[in-house]
């Protein structure tokens, strides 16, 4: 079988990434962390319909499929956007059931737990829980819930724990809807840590272009060629893995849960290897707070945990063939 993405597919990538260029830069990101604050980018990337994508068409959605947005998230994590479009767009919109403009606009956002302890990012600029309580999801109003705070490594990716009654909500998603939805997260995460590898061995390649040593670029140096080559190779055998999951979650192939954790698995490797050779490559600069590689790093560590780390999934898949 030949996959490949078609021009409509694209061509929306393009725009997203022209419009993460611009929107999300790391100044952004340095003031989702300073100050917590929204960026114009969630907002752009709600009239563009990038949060409806999974949306039904019943409910105002543009009813496509997780082929038509793993691009598009892969995007989002190669500008390390500090929005919830994982937990909003591509774990919550498919269970809307009816029209509700604010969760398409952006004006209302959602946000959901990547364990089941219910620590949720982004959870200080939501509107919107969908949490897990026995093996149901419910769609939760903030009002009905307590925050407690949690330090996180990303300081743009705001944790807390949500304290709240498990019986109320309304329930969206039980048993194998519920897996589903769990899968969206992971294969949504594995997505963004694909494009964070990519940018952070852009930024590598593009400093030992540039730095110095003996009167030559340091890229010339076979040991940081080498570095290079083993984050590019792992990225390389991750992306195919992020792009069959988001085949097999539009086809409902039964082994779906099976290639999500191969490609959350792959993906975290491929991007925890890139933050490591990335540092390697950049020496002590890579460690200072204001340069902004550790804005990405940072991010792929945090993803490489959520949603199931590589073990888990790992697990998962050793399970599956078992």
């Amino acid at each position: 079988m030949r996959f490949a993405f078609d021009d409509e597919q694209l061509a929306f990538r393009d725009a997203v990434r022209d419009l993460l260029a611009k929107e999300c830069t790391p100044e952004t990101l340095r003031a989702a962390w300073s100050e917590g604050r929204m960026g114009s980018a969630w907002s752009r990337l709600a009239e563009m319909g990038v949060l409806g994508v999974l949306a039904p068409e019943s409910a105002d959605g543009l009813g496509l499929g997780p082929v038509d947005l793993v691009l598009l998230l892969e995007e989002s994590g190669y500008a390390a956007l500090p929005e919830p479009i994982v937990e909003h767009a591509c774990v919550a919109m498919p269970l809307l059931d009816a029209p509700r403009s604010g969760f398409l606009d952006g004006t209302e956002v959602i946000t959901a737990p990547f364990h089941h302890d219910a620590v949720v990012p982004f959870a200080d600029r939501a509107d919107w829980f969908l949490l897990l309580a026995d093996r149901a999801f419910r769609l939760v109003a903030r009002d009905a819930v307590s925050l407690e705070p949690c330090a996180s490594v990303d300081g743009a990716r705001h944790l807390a724990r949500v304290v709240w009654d498990e019986a109320g909500g309304d329930v969206v998603a039980e048993g194998d809807a519920a897996a589903q939805t769990f899968d969206r997260g992971a294969f949504g995460t594995a997505a963004q840590l694909v494009g964070l590898a990519r940018r952070m061995i852009d930024m590598t390649v593009e400093y030992t272009r540039e730095r110095r040593q003996f009167g030559v670029p340091i890229g010339s140096f076979q040991a940081v060629k080498h570095h290079l080559a083993d984050a590019r190779l792992a990225l390389e055998f991750a992306r195919p893995l992020v792009y069959r999951a988001a085949w097999s979650l539009a086809e409902g192939d039964a082994d779906a849960s099976t290639h999500v954790s191969m490609a959350k698995s792959t993906a975290s490797d491929a991007a925890t290897l890139a933050a490591r050779q990335a540092l390697q490559c950049h020496g002590a600069i890579g460690y200072s707070f204001e340069y902004d590689l550790q804005l990405f790093m940072k991010r792929a560590w945090a993803l490489a945990a959520a949603w199931g780390n590589a073990a888990w999934h790992r697990d998962r898949v050793g399970r599956a063939i078992l």
